[in-house]
């Protein structure tokens, strides 16, 4: 492994941490900014696509309609694989996902655990994600004081 592999894979491994907490902060304009222009963003939840998403714009309105009864966004993420061709990525990142907000005017405590699989590519020397595909392989719901 060379120098610049591992400067790729720092890139890559800031890229996936910035996305999270800029999605932790709800600053979607510029969480967004992390994906190319004609992103996919695809969520996948037992099986089935609950979501699927292309470009910066429909990413954000989403985000954020998505989001709005939650107050608190929290992600962990955890191990990242990838491998790097040139210009082009591909990844896994793991990530628990911790979301609190109001249902039926209770306070719910939402934790997910789930797996990013990632195609980036690198333009203008920047890294950015192409695709993204969230599967939320299991979540636990519980009310909270």
């Amino acid at each position: 492994m060379n120098i610049k592999n591992l400067e790729d894979r720092i890139a890559l491994k800031e890229l996936v941490d910035k996305i999270s907490i800029l999605g932790d902060k709800k600053d979607f304009k510029n969480q967004v900014q992390l994906f190319s222009e004609n992103a996919i963003s695809e969520t996948i939840e037992a099986g089935k696509t609950i979501l699927k998403l292309e470009g910066r714009k429909e990413m954000v309105q989403a985000f954020e309609n998505f989001l709005q009864n939650i107050e608190t966004v929290y992600h962990f993420n955890g191990q990242q694989v990838v491998t790097i061709d040139g210009d082009n990525a591909v990844g896994k990142c793991y990530c628990l996902i911790t979301l609190i907000g109001n249902e039926n005017e209770k306070k719910i405590k939402t934790t997910i655990g789930a797996t990013y699989e990632d195609e980036y590519i690198r333009k203008n020397n920047k890294w950015l994600v192409a695709k993204r595909v969230g599967y939320f392989e299991w979540q636990n719901k519980i009310e909270i004081n």
